[in-house]
């Protein structure tokens, strides 16, 4: 009985720490996004000084969501191959 009890609890123990490891993941991609925001937001506000900020906002979101929209439907595809023996 205690090793029934053992191993369930370890196997909880193991699945809070893989969903762990998913949020972190996702943070760390939320960050990236951000950044690469930021970074087009300082480019195009320094080539156009007539672009508003929210302007820039917006065109810099939208560009960089597309790029994470391109990079996630070829990883899907990517991972979709059937490996060969």
């Amino acid at each position: 009985m205690t090793r029934v009890l053992t191993i369930i609890a370890l196997a909880v123990l193991m699945l809070a720490g893989a969903q762990a490891v998913a949020d972190d993941a996702a943070n760390k991609s939320k960050g990236q996004m951000m950044a690469q925001v930021v970074t087009c937001m300082k480019k195009r506000m320094s080539v156009d000084r007539e672009i508003s900020y929210n302007a820039a906002s917006k065109l810099c979101k939208d560009q960089v969501s597309s790029q994470s929209d391109i990079s996630v439907s070829v990883a899907l595809v990517a991972s979709a191959a059937a490996a060969k023996p």
